[in-house]
């Protein structure tokens, strides 16, 4: 048996239990994880020149993001103008990679790779809040 192909085996059987058993805020905390993967693979592989595996990884980023946009309910918020601000930052992000993938350039990625790591650091404090409390 393939080593790697074991491991991927692995891998994807590792991380369907990791879904099945997170919470809805450990959910959001893996897509933003996600994201930023495919973010740094995409930023590789246009170092490489490989522009087809960079336009894969880009489109996966930017699936990401329109599935955490999607799953905003401004309707449950507390603060539904904070809602409504999330929506817009993760609007301006898919636009910002869609020009990183036209235009091969690396500054809009490493933004855009910014941008989520804010988002993911506010998310990883709320979990340390709960755990505290």
């Amino acid at each position: 048996m393939n080593p790697m192909k074991a491991l991927r085996a692995y891998q994807k059987v590792n991380s369907h239990a990791q879904i099945s058993e997170a919470s809805p805020h450990r959910l959001i905390q893996m897509l933003l994880e996600g994201g930023l993967d495919r973010l740094a693979q995409a930023k590789g592989a246009l170092e490489r020149g490989d522009i087809a595996q960079k336009c894969l990884l880009l489109t996966k980023a930017i699936d990401i993001i329109t599935g955490l946009r999607q799953g905003l309910d401004e309707e449950k918020a507390e603060d539904p103008a904070s809602i409504q601000q999330l929506d817009s930052l993760y609007e301006y992000m898919c636009t910002q990679l869609l020009k990183a993938n036209t235009s091969n350039d690396p500054e809009l990625i490493d933004e855009v790779a910014r941008l989520l790591i804010t988002v993911k650091s506010g998310w990883d404090a709320i979990a340390t809040q709960e755990v505290a409390q």
